[in-house]
């Protein structure tokens, strides 16, 4: 082959190399996606709910957070960020329901010290029932509202044995704080929680639970036992497991969440356990002492007596002894003493 025809070949060889890979860079660039830049929302951040917020709960620092909104959508009624201060708003009840994502407006959350406040944390149904309590009986101040605690009832029952029977039993568990004292917020201070004594304990209970509370007053001393979160799960899960939730097969996973949730936050007064004196020490009574009866009417016992210058007898009362008794017999006259202790 002389020159002149290799270097046609090979002319001829670049020109179709650069032919094909003009053609693949024009198809490829007619089959890209043109890249857009995503609109970025206009509007101001609004305070929305971070999950369900159904009436009575009270509102949490992870209960909330801003959101952007379109302009056109916001209302008066919206706490804006910027013009509304959000620390100010912890510790308020939801009055209103408001779902997952929904803007929380002003008329759905009523504020400590205002008219109707703790009638708007109740749950429907439910009541506000107030205890007394101390330092040692308070769990030492570590009680805030929103805590699920248990009542414990701790008495004495006297005997006629001089050793009377110490017990304590849990009569009411899973019952909402309302408040300590006066106040319905936890106090911070330079972002920590502040732990404080208290008087009083305001809980939620059922009507038939305020009852029993009332009644247990005057029979003991009341303590309250801290609930840890973790067992409104465990104690779901045994609900479940009993068949005392059912839940429909056909709910949706709101309505489903919203029945677990009910079930969580329910208090009891079912399956209370108790303690006695012989399980802490083996110095004091185990079992209930016998109750004393000296007190107590004696039954009469009715004795037939022949009366003087007729065949007709009397009948006369004469009341019943307890215990051991001997017969003493002197002539014709039967009588009945009654044994001494030694």
């Amino acid at each position: 082959m002389d020159r002149k025809k290799l270097v046609l070949l090979l002319g001829a060889l670049i020109i179709a190399i650069g032919t094909a890979l003009a053609a693949r860079s024009m198809f490829a660039g007619a089959s890209a996606p043109q890249a857009e830049a995503a609109a970025v929302p206009q509007g101001p951040k609004v305070l929305v709910a971070q999950r369900a917020l159904p009436v009575g709960t009270i509102i949490t620092a992870d209960s909330i957070s801003y959101q952007m909104w379109p302009a056109e959508m916001v209302q008066d009624a919206y706490f804006i960020e910027g013009e509304a201060d959000i620390s100010k708003l912890l510790g308020t009840v939801v009055r209103h329901q408001v779902t997952a994502g929904e803007p929380v407006t002003q008329g759905s959350l009523v504020a400590p010290g205002d008219r109707g406040f703790l009638a708007a944390a109740l749950g429907p149904g439910m009541r506000a029932v107030t205890v007394p309590v101390s330092a040692k009986t308070g769990v030492a101040g570590f009680v805030f509202p929103g805590d699920r605690v248990d009542i414990v009832l701790t008495q004495t029952v006297d005997g006629e044995e001089g050793q009377p029977l110490k017990a304590s039993e849990t009569v009411l568990r899973n019952l909402r704080v309302l408040a300590t004292d006066q106040s319905t917020t936890t106090e911070k201070l330079e972002g920590k929680t502040v732990v404080r004594e208290f008087r009083t304990v305001t809980l939620e209970v059922t009507p038939t639970m305020a009852e029993k509370v009332a009644v247990a007053q005057t029979i003991g001393t009341l303590s309250l036992s801290l609930r840890s979160i973790a067992d409104n799960q465990i104690e779901l899960d045994r609900a479940i497991a009993a068949g005392e939730i059912n839940v429909p097969d056909n709910a949706t996973p709101e309505e489903e969440e919203k029945l677990l949730a009910q079930a969580m936050s329910r208090p009891s007064d079912k399956s209370n356990s108790f303690v006695t004196g012989g399980d802490v020490s083996r110095f004091q009574r185990r079992t209930m002492p016998p109750q004393g009866t000296a007190n107590a009417p004696a039954p009469q016992q009715y004795i037939a007596n022949s009366s003087a210058g007729g065949s007709t007898p009397s009948v006369s009362a004469a009341p019943v002894r307890q215990g051991p008794v001997v017969r003493v017999t002197r002539g014709k006259e039967t009588v009945e003493v009654p044994v001494g202790k030694n």
